[in-house]
């Protein structure tokens, strides 16, 4: 316990911490800070192009194995099982309609990559390795919990059908084709192409999800703000237990594949994530009478929030704890 609660101090005073509370305290004091949405959404494209080149170059060096189909497929299975979790914990710890329970649980099975980022740079700080080919499983996690949520509607005959425009938000999504063309150039190129643009996506990287993260903490805010009324004691609780809960599934998952200590952390990290982008994306098409003020509070404004602070710091001690690192 006091190895976490030491990492927790030490990962609340970094910058990327701190920048992510300036802008969820400005948001909450209705300060007129904003960040031009232009700005933003070309710091998310960086972010994505470099998480996802550095992770293709590593599998480069890595080689492909059959500990990377492995990881891949552990990945899928966690995307598609941790919705139905999610879906009985809010069934039983909320008063939400099937139809917003199942949005709120697809949230829950995809992934945060700005949390497997910061989680990323943890890692670094701490002299941690994990598997480059990590970012490909974030990769494959963001569309099956997609699949999960809307199964949990139709399965009484009254959901969506899966047609054209949704299979296009689910595998055309902005943020998958980055991030998965990204690791494709990476893997193509390898280490020397990582090398010939190290000096863009290396150096900069930290200062950029800084500013990065000062955004996401408005826009939280502001949530909050706007979603007090609906966010009731079972759903706060819901958005502080899922986490541990994914954390702890994802552990399992990594000690069974031999990953290692850092490979372990991050698997948590996955698991543990909520979407804010690739979700909310696919629910506004598929699930468009769903409350996107109970699902996007909920992933961005709670689970984020304590994933940031006090989950990264926890799933990094039980990574440890379990493999020995």
């Amino acid at each position: 316990m006091n190895e976490i609660l030491s990492l927790a101090a030490g990962n609340l005073l970094s910058p990327i911490i701190l920048s992510f509370a300036l802008g969820l305290a400005a948001a909450l004091a209705r300060s007129e800070l904003t960040i031009p949405e232009a700005v933003a959404k070309g710091m998310s494209i960086y972010l994505l192009f470099a998480i996802g080149f550095k992770g293709g170059a590593s599998v480069a060096a890595h080689g492909l194995d059959a500990s990377l189909l492995l990881s891949l497929g552990a990945g899928v299975i966690l995307s598609f099982a941790l919705p139905l979790l999610a879906f009985a914990l809010l069934r039983v710890m909320t008063r939400l309609s099937v139809l917003d329970a199942a949005a709120v649980a697809g949230h829950y099975g995809s992934i945060s990559i700005v949390t497997f980022v910061a989680t990323t740079s943890v890692l670094a700080d701490r002299g941690i390795a994990a598997e480059g080919y990590m970012v490909a499983v974030a990769a494959a996690m963001e569309a099956p919990a997609i699949l999960s949520a809307l199964w949990l509607v139709s399965r009484g005959g009254t959901g969506p059908k899966i047609e054209g425009d949704l299979w296009r938000e689910i595998l055309l999504n902005g943020s998958i084709v980055l991030l998965v063309g990204a690791f494709a150039i990476g893997w193509a190129t390898g280490e020397h192409g990582l090398a010939e643009i190290a000096p863009f996506i290396v150096s900069p990287f930290k200062g950029v999800l800084c500013l990065f993260l000062l955004d996401m903490g408005l826009v939280a805010g502001r949530g909050l703000r706007g979603a007090r009324k609906a966010l009731t004691g079972g759903l706060l609780g819901f958005g502080l237990l899922m986490p541990v809960l994914g954390g702890l599934a994802g552990l399992v998952m990594a000690l069974g594949l031999g990953l290692s200590t850092g490979g372990a952390v991050l698997m948590m990290a996955l698991a543990a994530s909520a979407s804010y982008i690739a979700v909310p994306a696919a629910m506004r098409v598929a699930l468009p009478e769903a409350r996107p003020s109970i699902y996007l509070t909920l992933s961005l404004g709670v689970t984020f929030p304590f994933n940031l602070t006090l989950g990264i710091p926890l799933y990094v001690a039980l990574g440890q704890l379990a493999t020995g690192g």
